[in-house]
């Protein structure tokens, strides 16, 4: 993402209670926070999908504060794994199928409440959003794209993290326009209800990303937008900042639709 990481990539909280691996791969597994604190459980899941790019160096790890913090809240949570490049199954379409396979699992926990909220941040938003399209999985309550890498082909028109998206693909969308078609959600119906928060501060997903996404849409697509003000690309995942409390309200209301 940059030389430095911002210290919430790196902050230490408590440990999951459980993980859960789900197949024979060291992505093929799922951390999960029990609601803990003064709130009652709300008998939501909320799955967590973190960024990076889809690069193989970030992991689930970075996103241990914010699942602590849903938790906290009343959420009982599951932090995914999910091939990146370069990883045995990463790439496209390992990556997506992969974490496909990753929620069907955590819907089908029967120590996890089966209402599912997926929310995903930077390259885990993409991915939130490619859930969320195309029928792929009905059942979803609803995703939260927090600052998403939302339409692939701005992603790779920007060049953005030295070309991530076409190594994600494989290729130029005039090289592979088929799995173009089949990787990026700009290109796809949206079939469940879905949100997007961006902070008004982020440079590392630039604002036309997610405008090419939005414009992208058609009126009758269950997509809101908001926007967290003063909040940079990793404030939006800090449960520090205020716009945790943004975050954590959009979430709610997704359970309420």
């Amino acid at each position: 993402m940059s030389d430095v990481d911002p210290e919430i990539l790196t902050r230490r909280v408590r440990p999951p209670d459980r993980t859960e691996v789900t197949g024979p791969e060291q992505t093929d597994v799922y951390d999960v926070w029990e609601p803990r604190g003064d709130h009652r459980a709300r008998g939501i899941t909320v799955a967590l999908v973190h960024g990076g790019f889809w690069r193989e160096q970030y992991d689930r790890a970075h996103q241990s504060p914010l699942a602590e913090a849903l938790a906290r809240d009343g959420f009982h949570v599951a932090s995914l794994e999910y091939p990146r490049i370069g990883m045995p199954g990463g790439g496209w379409p390992g990556t997506g199928t992969s974490l496909l396979d990753r929620v069907e699992s955590v819907h089908a926990d029967t120590h996890l409440p089966d209402r599912v909220v997926v929310v995903g941040h930077s390259a885990g938003g993409h991915l939130a959003l490619w859930l969320a399209s195309q029928d792929r999985a009905p059942w979803l309550t609803g995703v939260l794209a927090v600052a998403p890498a939302a339409d692939l082909g701005e992603v790779a028109r920007l060049g953005l993290s030295e070309g991530a998206a076409v190594a994600l693909v494989g290729g130029t969308p005039e090289d592979l326009p088929d799995a173009w078609a089949d990787a990026d959600p700009a290109r796809q119906r949206l079939t469940v209800p879905a949100v997007i928060v961006t902070g008004d501060r982020d440079d590392v997903v630039p604002a036309s990303v997610v405008e090419r996404y939005v414009s992208s849409r058609s009126p009758e697509e269950p997509l809101h937008v908001a926007v967290a003000r003063g909040a940079d690309h990793f404030d939006l995942i800090d449960p520090d900042h205020p716009a945790y409390l943004l975050l954590l309200s959009e979430v709610e209301e997704l359970t309420l639709r």
